[in-house]
C-alpha cells in the first residue's frame, strides 16, 4: 500500500529519523584552507560555514535529532556548533550531538564512512530511530529530506541513495547508479570509466550525493557484517552499498528542485577553484542558491556585529562596493570593491582595489593594494602597496595558484604565524 505524502505523514517520518552528518574529513584538495580546520568548518557565503547547509536542511525538514561525527582538526567546527546550534531543546527530544572519534568500539580512528557509523552503533541503538539518514557534511545545497524519506517508505526500501543527474561525460568522478524504470538500483559503480546512463536519457547519469536513508535495523546488520570483513575498506560507496544491491531493496532518489522540477542545486566545493566559483555564483542577480529565501533559511552562528560601513566620498578615495556582497562588521574606507564577497569584519583601507575575490573573515587590507581573482584566508593582514593576482610569476613565488588561476593567500604565506584559524 502506497502512502500519500501528506505533511502529517512526512512529519511522522522525520520525527522517527536520526541524522548522522559525516564531518570528519580533512578536504586536502582545498589545500591551505584546511590547514587548521576540517572541510565542513570552512567559511562559505559571507557568514556561514559549509556544515550549516546539511544542518539547516535537517532543521527545515523537521529532523531534530542530529549527530555530527568529527575527526580531523575539529576544534573550529566544535566551537561553531556549540555557539550556533544550541537552540534545540533536549527535553523535547531535540539535539545536535557532537560525536568525535573516541574509539568507542575499535582502538583506532575512523577508517571509512561505514566504520565511522559503526563506531557509534551503540549511540544509534540508544536513540532507537526508525530510520537513519547519513549525510556528508561538506556539500552546499538545500534539500527537503522529508520527500526522500517518504519515497524510501513508499518503495518499501531497505536503503535509498540520494542522487543527482549529471552529464554522462562528468559522471566518472562519482558513484554512479544503474537503475531500472522504477528507480531500483541494479548496480552501484564507484567512479566507473564508462558510467551507465539513465533509462530515459542517454546523455545523463545518476550519481550519488553521499546521502543515504537506511532502516535502522537493516543498517546495524550491514555495519556488523562489514566490520567482520577483513577485506573491506569500510566505506559505504566502495564496500557496503555495492555488496547489498543484489539481495536487498535499494532505490535511487533523484534530487530535484521542488518548484521547477529541474535538477536541484548541489555543489561539492572540494577544490579551491570549485570553492571560489560556488561563492562567486552568489553575487549574481538571481543565483541558483538563494540565501535570501525566507521559506528555507540557512541557520548559523549569528555574530553580533555592526552594519557594514563605507566611508569617504571624494575623487580617488571613495568607499564603494559594486556587484558585491559585504557582510556585517566590514569597513570599506575610501576603496573600491567590485564583484567580490567580503565575509564578516573585513577592513579595507584607502586607495585599494579588490576585484573578483573572496575575502574571508577578519582580514585587514592596507592602503594602495590591488587584489584580483583571489581568496584571502581568515586573519590575513595585507601590507600597504601589496599586489595579488596582478603578476602570476611573482604570485607563484609566495602563494598557491589554482589550475584556473585563483590565488590563495594564507597568513603563513605572508609570514604571519598565527597557528590557528577558527
Amino acid at each position: 500500500m502506497r502512502h500519500g505524502r501528506s505533511p502529517r505523514f512526512v512529519s511522522r517520518l522525520t520525527r522517527d529519523t536520526l541524522a548522522l552528518i559525516m564531518a570528519g574529513g580533512r578536504g586536502s584538495r582545498l589545500k591551505q584552507l584546511t590547514l587548521w580546520r576540517a572541510k565542513p568548518s570552512v567559511p562559505f557565503g559571507g557568514k556561514f560555514r559549509i556544515i550549516d547547509f546539511p544542518l539547516s536542511n535537517c532543521i527545515n525538514s523537521g529532523i531534530r535529532r542530529i549527530g555530527v561525527l568529527t575527526q580531523y582538526k575539529a576544534h573550529s567546527l566544535i566551537v561553531h556548533i556549540q555557539q550556533g546550534w544550541g537552540m534545540l531543546r533536549g527535553e523535547f527530544g531535540e539535539f545536535v550531538e557532537l560525536l568525535p572519534a573516541q574509539q568507542r568500539i575499535e582502538t583506532s580512528w575512523y577508517a571509512g564512512t561505514a566504520d565511522a557509523i559503526y563506531q557509534n552503533i551503540d549511540i544509534i541503538r540508544n536513540h532507537n530511530p526508525e530510520y537513519v539518514l547519513v549525510l556528508a557534511g561538506d556539500h552546499v545545497y538545500k534539500m527537503d529530506y522529508g520527500a526522500m524519506l517518504a519515497f524510501h517508505v513508499e518503495q518499501q526500501a531497505d536503503i535509498t541513495v540520494g542522487c543527482l543527474e549529471v552529464p554522462f561525460e562528468d559522471a566518472s568522478g562519482f558513484g554512479v547508479m544503474d537503475i531500472d524504470e522504477t528507480q531500483r538500483i541494479r548496480h552501484f559503480l564507484e567512479k566507473p570509466e564508462h558510467p551507465p546512463t539513465l533509462p530515459d536519457d542517454p546523455g545523463k547519469s545518476l550519481c550519488s550525493m553521499g546521502i543515504y536513508v537506511f532502516n535502522k535495523d537493516f543498517l546495524i546488520e550491514r555495519l556488523l557484517e562489514d566490520a567482520d570483513d577483513v577485506q573491506s575498506s569500510h566505506d559505504f560507496g566502495k564496500d557496503v552499498i555495492p555488496g547489498l544491491i543484489d539481495n536487498y531493496r535499494a532505490y535511487a532518489y533523484s534530487f530535484r528542485d521542488p518548484v521547477s522540477g529541474n535538477k536541484g542545486y548541489w555543489r561539492d566545493v572540494g577544490t579551491v577553484d570549485a570553492f571560489w566559483e560556488a561563492n562567486m555564483e552568489l553575487i549574481g542577480i538571481t543565483p541558483e542558491l538563494n540565501l535570501y529565501d525566507l521559506d528555507w533559511p540557512i541557520w548559523t552562528y549569528q555574530e553580533q556585529l555592526p552594519p557594514a560601513k563605507f566611508v569617504f566620498d571624494e575623487d580617488g578615495r571613495r568607499g564603494e562596493a559594486i556587484d558585491s556582497m559585504v557582510s556585517g562588521g566590514c569597513i570599506i574606507s575610501g576603496s573600491t570593491v567590485r564583484h567580490s564577497l567580503l565575509f564578516s569584519s573585513v577592513r579595507v583601507e584607502s586607495y585599494s582595489l579588490i576585484e573578483d575575490s573572496l575575502i574571508l573573515p577578519e582580514v585587514g587590507i592596507g592602503q594602495h593594494c590591488k587584489i584580483r581573482h583571489a581568496i584571502i584566508e581568515k586573519g590575513c593582514v595585507i601590507p600597504d602597496h601589496t599586489q595579488i593576482g596582478v603578476n602570476p610569476e611573482e604570485d607563484a613565488k609566495h602563494y598557491y595558484i589554482t589550475p584556473k588561476g585563483v590565488v590563495l593567500v594564507t597568513p603563513e604565506m605572508l609570514g604571519q604565524q598565527i597557528h590557528h584559524v577558527r
